[in-house]
């Protein structure tokens, strides 16, 4: 059979699956309740309005069979949903009272069955590789319904059923169904409770067991059972209003440490957009560009195999953006930028906290808080207590027999300030998004690096062969030819934006240099070689990589890469070391700055060696957050001395600013760097929210490189690319700094490249950070959590022998405030 493919040739990145009949049900009996077909419809003409479904493949739809229904439900219930599309008015009406927020329509029970088969089909179309990542776009939604009962506007639980069929049918090991609907989907977790091969996340709204569906099992405590304990994850939001920095605080200290610990074959999201702005039964504050940024932020999990499949969302414009802006994201997309991220509510901060005291035995990613003293009392009072609170009654042990048939799921209050939400709402939708470039990627290159060569046999690791090798290596994987090529161009006068002008004019004058001369001068720097062409190189490096700033900052390209040597981020104003002989990022920093208006710019330096000029250049600079992971050794390793240190954390002016991660003792790996990204640089660069983002790209801390002697996997590199691509509406640069193993050094950029032509990544393994990592992680927590209000989760917590003792005191004290409740019973009646 021919494959499909898009109007541009190419085979589809991504699929859609849904059906117009969907629309067709609703509550008959009360004509504005929240769950009605626009939900559906005016989804729909959102994402052609955004030109969107036309660029994916159309899955289509069907209705699932009775076998595909009984993997999840019994017979029983199927028979009592297909029996209801017969049933007269009245007796429906009665049906309802039987479930929890439910209502049944003629049209229901073929809904059902399609929103199952448009589900069950996609993920199919996922899993063998026919598309990449797709979107169920379905009505009713699923996450509720239980295998014997409907419940929540939920009668056949699609994502469950679809995942153990891919289970059954594929052999899949490791499933990661992460559900951000602002209700628990208790159904999945009650599937899933005790299989290791699901990893259920739920972040949801709770109250402390005070909002539906009131169940004591959605608390954080009920991680799984047998063995399957530790693979189901609840996070409790007991705080109306949570925002963006609530959500995205709840992705870096918990969903993506714990994901990428569990590494998955494949990723089901249950996408509920109801704790988006706006909607009345979520009652959260989530922007739909939000929504994008969880998309960017586990694509590059499970080789970017990621189903989306809808569930709940109630108010209309919030819901079909936050739909299109997810879908726009699985095409590869840049996310629309965010506002800078505020401090989470400090419930929030206790929920995460009490979900990490509870699974750390189960996780090793989860080592960033530390043991809590026995004479030492939390500033979080509630990670010294366990659930559940005492004046909450729960469904779990006290379900109505039956419910009413005006249920609202939302606080009726909420009314009171429905008017100023729509107009936050109407604000929200008036912003434009920002058009895509016409080109993923440019590439920078020019010939006149190759002139740079050591005349002295000093034994150089940075030489010509480098460049020459990665551009062969990105030609003969293709990578080249998909790049727009940047022309090589010299700089004007850029050199003195930082570097002083008699140092200029020093280095100029090696053109003219005899061969004695010159390697006599060079010794007069640290490891730095000089030829008659170092200062023509050197200088035309530097004017290419402006051209690659000029063509992502106007608009030409969304990203952008520099394969230029010397190297840079060693080159002080008035002096040359570590191969580099003018600072190149630096200078494109202030570039971006003074030509193209560019208020925040985020550096960020994965060299091996710390970038100490770049550190000088903007040590006072507030508009600049420089961070650089670097080996350090407590000062022993190259460029030596203190300025990598934690502790050097900007000027007097701009503490915050400069960062450093200094990493000491053994040799790192790949979950050393991917823990940074997570519980440091993911949270300051969100905070910070940047214009531009520019990598410092040195690669000598890749395996088999002799100057870095670390661990790092050429895909790493690929995974830290694509954790920044969320930031800057994707504007990205990299500049390629050191690394000196032809091979490491290439593969490594290829992956670079690739990720940010939307190529998906392949898994890491191990994703298990080392004691040292830890330990260097916590020091820069500790140092920049005073400038930074995403770095506030450094706080100790029980250890397991505490938290037995906490248990067993709650357990006697409900036991005593139930017998003292059955006394006061017993006293009322007397």
């Amino acid at each position: 059979m021919e494959e499909e493919v898009d109007s541009d040739g190419q085979k589809y990145r991504t699929a859609v699956s849904y059906d117009e009949h969907m629309s067709s049900h609703f509550h008959s009996w009360k004509e504005d309740f929240t769950e009605k077909p626009e939900r559906f419809t005016e989804t729909i003409k959102r994402c052609k309005k955004y030109g969107l479904l036309e660029r994916c493949k159309y899955v289509p739809s069907r209705l699932a069979t009775e076998e595909e229904m009984m993997v999840y439900h019994t017979k029983e219930l199927i028979d009592i949903l297909e029996k209801s599309q017969f049933l007269p008015l009245e007796e429906m009406r009665k049906l309802s009272r039987l479930y929890d927020y439910l209502y049944f329509h003629k049209d229901i029970y073929n809904n059902a069955r399609l929103a199952l088969g448009c589900t069950i089909d996609l993920v199919e179309q996922v899993v063998t590789g026919k598309v990449l990542n797709g979107f169920a776009i379905v009505r009713p939604p699923g996450h509720h319904a239980m295998s014997n009962e409907f419940n929540g506007y939920c009668y056949l639980n699609n994502v469950a059923t679809a995942a153990k069929l891919a289970i059954k049918n594929h052999g899949l090991k490791r499933i990661l169904i992460l559900d951000w609907d602002v209700h628990h989907g208790q159904g999945i977790q009650y599937c899933f409770y005790d299989n290791p091969n699901v990893l259920y996340v739920s972040m949801h709204k709770y109250l402390d067991g005070k909002e539906w569906p009131y169940l004591r099992e959605s608390d954080y405590d009920h991680t799984g059972e047998g063995d399957g304990v530790g693979f189901n994850v609840n996070i409790p939001l007991n705080v109306i209003g949570c925002g963006n920095c609530d959500y995205m605080a709840v992705f870096h200290q918990i969903i993506l440490p714990i994901a990428y610990e569990f590494d998955p074959e494949l990723v089901i999201v249950s996408a509920g957009f109801d704790a988006a702005l706006g909607c009345p039964e979520g009652e959260m504050e989530v922007t739909p560009v939000c929504f994008a940024h969880f998309v960017n932020l586990i694509s590059s999990l499970a080789g970017g195999k990621l189903c989306l499949v809808l569930e709940g969302g109630y108010c209309i414009d919030t819901l079909a953006e936050g739909v299109a802006l997810s879908l726009k994201t699985l095409l590869g997309d840049p996310c629309p930028m965010l506002e800078p991220l505020e401090t989470p509510h400090p419930r929030t901060r206790e929920s995460i906290l009490n979900v990490i005291k509870t699974l750390r035995p189960h996780w090793r990613c989860l080592q960033f808080q530390g043991q809590l003293s026995d004479s030492v009392v939390s500033e979080f009072k509630g990670v010294l207590d366990w659930p559940p609170q005492r004046d909450v009654k729960f469904y779990t042990n006290e379900r109505p027999r039956t419910f009413s048939l005006s249920q609202e799921c939302y606080n009726p209050e909420y009314l009171d300030a429905e008017e100023e939400l729509k107009l936050r709402v109407a604000e929200l939708m008036k912003k434009p998004l920002q058009p895509c470039a016409p080109n993923k990627v440019c590439l920078g290159y020019s010939e006149q690096s190759l002139l740079h060569k050591d005349i002295s046999s000093g034994g150089f690791e940075e030489c010509p062969e480098r460049l020459q090798h990665l551009c062969k290596t990105l030609k003969n994987k293709g990578i080249w030819d998909r790049c727009l090529i940047t022309p090589e161009e010299k700089p004007d006068d850029e050199l003195s934006i930082a570097h002083s002008p008699d140092f200029i004019r020093q280095l100029k004058k090696i053109e003219t240099m005899e061969e004695d001369a010159l390697i006599k001068y060079q010794s007069s720097f640290k490891s730095v070689y000089f030829c008659q062409d170092s200062f023509t190189a050197a200088s035309w490096s530097v004017g290419t990589l402006l051209s690659v700033v000029d063509d992502v900052l106007t608009g030409q390209c969304q990203s952008g890469v520099a394969l230029i040597r010397p190297p840079g981020h060693h080159a002080e104003a008035n002096t040359t070391m570590g191969f580099c002989m003018f600072n190149n990022v630096g200078i494109a920093a202030k570039y971006a700055q003074q030509k193209h208006n560019v208020n925040r710019i985020v550096i960020i330096d994965w060299d091996i060696h710390h970038g100490n000029a770049l550190q000088t250049l903007f040590y006072d600079d507030t508009s600049v957050l420089y961070i650089s992971l670097h080996r350090f050794d407590k000062g022993s390793f190259y460029p030596y001395g203190g300025e990598g240190y934690h502790k050097c954390v900007g000027g007097k002016s701009a503490q915050g600013y400069n960062v450093n991660i200094a990493w000491n003792d053994e040799p790192k790996g790949d979950a050393d760097y991917v823990a940074a990204f997570q519980n440091v640089i993911l949270p300051l660069c969100y905070e910070f929210s940047p214009d531009l983002v520019l990598v410092a790209a040195g690669f000598d801390g890749a395996k088999g490189d002799n100057l870095g002697n670390y661990r790092l996997s050429p895909e790493l590199f690929g995974h830290m690319t694509s954790m920044l691509k969320g930031l800057a509406h994707g504007k990205i640069i990299l500049a390629l700094e050191g690394g000196y193993n032809l091979d490491m050094t290439s593969e490594s950029m290829a992956y670079c490249i690739s990720t940010l032509l939307g190529d998906p990544l392949p898994s890491l393994s191990s994703m298990i950070p080392s004691q040292s990592a830890v330990t260097s992680i916590c020091d820069t927590i500790d140092i920049q959590s005073e400038f930074w209000k995403s770095l506030q989760y450094r706080v100790d917590l029980p250890t397991e022998k505490q938290l037995e003792i906490i248990k067993e005191q709650k357990e006697n004290s409900m036991r005593e405030f139930e017998e003292q409740e059955n006394e006061d019973k017993e006293e009322d009646k007397d």
